[in-house]
């Protein structure tokens, strides 16, 4: 029988954004039959959501992007008339009346039709005017120029997976060599950072660490291969940004995977290993682009892999994790609907993770099986738990402590499974410092376990 156990009087740091995502339910005006979406993230406590690949192919033409906002590099930077607001105006919104902080993508959106014809995918031709473009549209958004707002903005990402690619004619996202994206960066992040010392800024969205899982990849030998890459480039742009000739600021590093939690887990370690290696302690570790099966979306599975993968994170270095993608029209959207325009069940993992992050001290909890996923959260005399199967039905020995003596305690459950829609399946009373049972925990579940004093 596998065992799962939680002690709320050991605290081992602070529930961390584990449930934001990228963009939101929808990214166009006039569809207000969809607008009960987003009073759903508002419930759901979704504290982020990234701008990228916001409303579609190329950025929909209108948001977000570089040139969609800036549509004539050729235009002055100092001149609120060279911008064009408004629909991504309408976006922020959307997301900052609904509680959602934006984290913005300073760069433009994937162009997977780019072997007929890239646009918008290759280096600035001048990367100091760039940087100044980037300046206008932070003072629009945090500083209220140009009739703009005061949303306080913090997170700015320069750019997204140059390193998508080794040959620079496959890369649809930077159609530019590795040093001519880190002069970039170089250039962007000194100059937004001397005119807003208190954003943060960083990149650069890479693709990940696949490599690590081949046991015969190597650091110290050129890789031939395109995952390899992906971490040549990665050390070598931390090389170069770590050099007292190009030392800059990087208040975080962003990366992005579509592999298991396991795997996953192993490479924010790895991650945090390296940027300590090269000087980078107090970088911030943001997971921006994951999603555990988009062929799974609609199912428990699906919710009980993203819980899952909410709940491991939160066990490794990493500081945010941002789901891909929040679009109903996506393809990569599991938590809406588009055809009921309703949820699926993987919106209630994020509403789960939101009761721990809500309470804001993480403690110790942990689980004996490798399908088993679980974390746990307290302050003061409200204590919650989650667990969450990923595999099929087994039974489980649960054992909850650190509760007051004195006092009588309850204990509520909320499962989601294939019959219960994160309903409450169980409440009792008990007094002492420790409560242990056994029950069969359901396949592809999420059980949400809630204390307090009464």
């Amino acid at each position: 029988m596998s065992g799962i156990y939680t002690d709320f009087i050991k605290i081992t740091g602070k529930i961390k954004p584990m449930h934001a995502i990228n963009n939101g339910p929808y990214a166009f005006p006039g569809q207000d039959g969809l607008k009960h979406l987003y009073r759903r993230i508002q419930d759901a406590g979704i504290p982020y959501a990234r701008l990228h690949d916001t409303g579609g192919n190329y950025g929909g033409g209108r948001f977000v992007d570089i040139p969609n906002i800036f549509r004539d590099f050729d235009a002055d930077p100092s001149d609120p008339s060279s911008y064009d607001f408004k629909f991504t105006d309408f976006l922020m919104d959307k997301l900052v009346s609904h509680g959602v902080q934006p984290f913005y993508r300073l760069g433009v959106t994937i162009e997977n039709s780019h072997r007929v014809k890239p646009y918008a995918i290759y280096p600035p031709s001048d990367n100091l005017k760039w940087a100044k473009i980037c300046e206008g549209i932070i003072r629009h958004y945090n500083e209220g120029w140009a009739d703009g707002f005061h949303y306080g903005i913090e997170y700015w990402e320069i750019w997204n997976e140059p390193d998508n690619e080794p040959e620079i004619a496959d890369n649809p996202m930077w159609k530019g060599t590795a040093g001519q994206y880190f002069a970039l960066y170089e250039t962007v992040s000194r100059y937004l950072k001397a005119c807003f010392p208190s954003i943060k800024v960083g990149g650069y969205s890479g693709c990940g660490f696949y490599a690590l899982s081949d046991g015969d990849f190597s650091e110290t030998a050129k890789s031939s291969s395109r995952v390899g890459y992906f971490i040549e480039f990665f050390l070598s742009f931390l090389k170069y940004i770590s050099s007292e000739e190009h030392r800059c600021p990087f208040d975080f590093f962003s990366w992005h995977s579509y592999a298991s939690v396991k795997e996953n887990m192993k490479y924010a370690v790895y991650a945090k290993k390296k940027l300590s290696q090269y000087g980078f302690h107090d970088t911030e570790i943001i997971f921006n682009e994951w999603n555990p099966g988009p062929g799974d979306r609609g199912t428990t599975l699906d919710a009980a892999n993203i819980a899952a993968m909410m709940c491991g994170m939160q066990k490794t270095p990493t500081d945010m994790c941002m789901y891909y993608d929040g679009q109903i029209a996506s393809s990569y959207c599991g938590i809406f609907d588009p055809v009921k325009n309703d949820i699926f069940p993987a919106y209630y993992a994020f509403a789960a993770f939101n009761e721990l992050y809500k309470l804001g001290d993480e403690v110790l909890s942990g689980s004996e099986n490798p399908d088993l996923y679980t974390a746990s959260a307290s302050a003061g005399s409200s204590m919650s738990s989650m667990i969450v199967n990923t595999g099929e039905q087994l039974p489980v020995t649960v054992c909850f402590e650190g509760f007051g003596r004195s006092a009588h305690t309850k204990m509520t459950r909320i499962l989601l499974d294939d019959n219960h829609r994160f309903t409450q399946t169980e409440c009792i009373i008990f007094k002492g410092d420790k409560i242990v049972f056994e029950r069969p925990l359901p396949a592809h579940s999420i059980s949400l376990y809630k204390f307090t004093e009464v």
